[in-house]
């Protein structure tokens, strides 16, 4: 069985995505990113960024009735990967005795030159 999340964003339409899916015991997030409402959030920031989209991400999970200890891997992408230790230092303070498995990576641009760092996590239910 899949469930379709939505945040309601308009975009979700337009490009033909959901906020996260989940099948069966499965629940993927999809790339997070610093916004609320139209607004950047932690502009310039890469730990501020960082620590603000996995606080989005919890909301997410809560919503499909999934908890930050169900994570099992997560994918950062960045902007800069020599602040790799700021948002490392964001990520840690969220996954550290849950460690999943996880993946950053550089990439040359985000789709608003403010942003940072996107996330996008795996979760399973037991």
């Amino acid at each position: 069985m899949r469930t379709n999340y939505s945040s309601g964003a308009k975009w979700e339409d337009i490009v033909g995505y959901s906020r996260a899916v989940q099948i069966g015991k499965c629940l993927e997030v999809s790339g997070t990113v610093a916004t609320e409402g139209n607004r950047v959030v932690a502009q310039g920031d890469f730990y501020g960024q960082t620590k603000f989209i996995i606080e989005k991400i919890v909301k997410v999970l809560d919503n499909a009735g999934y908890e930050l200890k169900d994570v099992v891997r997560t994918r950062i992408f960045v902007t800069d990967i020599s602040r790799w230790e700021e948002v490392g230092r964001a990520h840690g303070e969220f996954f550290n005795s849950i460690k999943p498995v996880t993946t950053m990576v550089e990439v040359s641009a985000l789709i608003d030159p403010a942003y940072l760092v996107e996330i996008e996590v795996t979760a399973m239910k037991e």
